[in-house]
C-alpha cells in the first residue's frame, strides 16, 4: 500500500523523530506549517504521513472497522517505523491520531507523546458533532478536497461512518491507558465542539507516566492550527526537557 509521507530535518540516526498523525479529516498536509516549525525548534526530524484513504495515500477499505484505530497503531505505525528506521519515536497526534498514538505506546516504546484533543471514549457531544457535519458535509467539502483531491467523499464518509455507527458508542482505550509509561502532554481547546476536558481527564489520571495538560480558552478541536504559537510553544517546552 502507498502511503503519502514527507521527512523534515535529520534522520533517525542523527536526532530523536517526531512522527505526526493526523485527525479524522486530516492527512499529512495539516502539519505543512506546525511539523517544520516543531522540528526546527527541537533540532529533531519530523515524519509526517497520510493514512490510508487520506491524502494522496492509496484507498482504505470501506467500511472501517469499529477497531480501525487499533489496526493503525499495531500494525501500520509500527511497519512505517520500521521501514524509517525510527526505534523510539516521539508521537505527536491531533483527534484520532492522538488516539491512534496512545494505543501504540501501550504497546511498543516511545520517548514521548504529544496529544491535541484526544478521544479515549465516545462522548454524546462528539457523536452529534459528527452528526451535524455530516448534515452541512457539502459546506465543508471544498475545503477538504485541498487535502484530500480526488479521494475527498470516500474520505469523508469513511470516517463519519464509522463514528455514527451503534456499535462504536461502546468503544474505549481507558484500559489500556495504565500501559503508557512514557511522559505524556495533551494539547485542548475549551470550544473543543468534538470532545470535554473529561478526556483529558481521564488520561491524566490513567497513565503511569508523567502528564501536562494545557487547556487553551477560547480554542476548539484544532490547537495547532487555531492556537498555533501557544501550542507550539507548550510542545517545544515539554519536549525540549525530555529528547536527548
Amino acid at each position: 500500500m502507498k502511503l503519502e509521507t514527507h521527512w523534515v530535518g535529520p534522520g533517525p540516526e542523527e536526532a530523536p523523530t517526531l512522527v505526526f498523525l493526523h485527525d479524522g479529516l486530516g492527512a499529512a498536509g495539516s502539519w505543512k506549517r506546525f511539523a517544520p516549525e516543531l522540528s526546527q525548534a527541537l533540532g529533531c526530524g519530523a515524519l509526517v504521513y497520510s493514512r490510508a484513504g487520506y491524502g494522496s495515500s492509496d484507498p482504505a477499505p470501506f467500511p472501517r472497522p469499529v477497531e480501525f484505530m487499533h489496526g493503525e497503531a499495531l500494525v501500520v505505525l509500527p511497519e512505517i517505523l520500521e521501514k524509517h528506521g525510527i526505534r523510539r519515536p516521539v508521537l505527536v497526534g491531533h483527534s484520532d491520531g492522538a488516539s491512534i498514538s496512545l494505543i501504540h505506546a501501550a504497546k511498543h516504546p516511545v520517548l514521548a507523546l504529544a496529544l491535541e484533543s484526544p478521544h479515549v471514549f465516545v462522548e454524546p457531544l462528539t457523536v452529534a458533532s459528527i452528526a451535524a457535519l455530516r448534515d452541512r458535509y457539502e459546506e465543508v467539502r471544498e475545503k477538504l478536497e485541498r487535502l484530500h483531491g480526488p479521494g475527498t467523499d470516500a474520505t469523508f464518509e469513511g470516517w463519519a461512518d464509522v463514528w455514527l455507527r451503534p456499535e462504536f458508542l461502546a468503544w474505549n482505550l481507558e484500559e489500556l491507558l495504565p500501559s503508557v509509561t512514557c511522559p505524556v502532554l495533551v494539547v485542548q481547546g475549551e470550544e473543543d465542539e468534538f470532545g470535554t476536558v473529561r478526556q483529558v481527564e481521564s488520561i491524566a489520571s490513567r497513565v503511569s507516566g508523567p502528564v501536562e495538560t494545557v487547556l487553551l480558552p477560547g480554542c476548539g478541536h484544532s490547537p495547532h492550527f487555531q492556537r498555533r504559537e501557544e501550542t507550539l510553544a507548550a510542545m517545544t517546552a515539554f519536549l525540549r526537557v525530555l529528547l536527548p
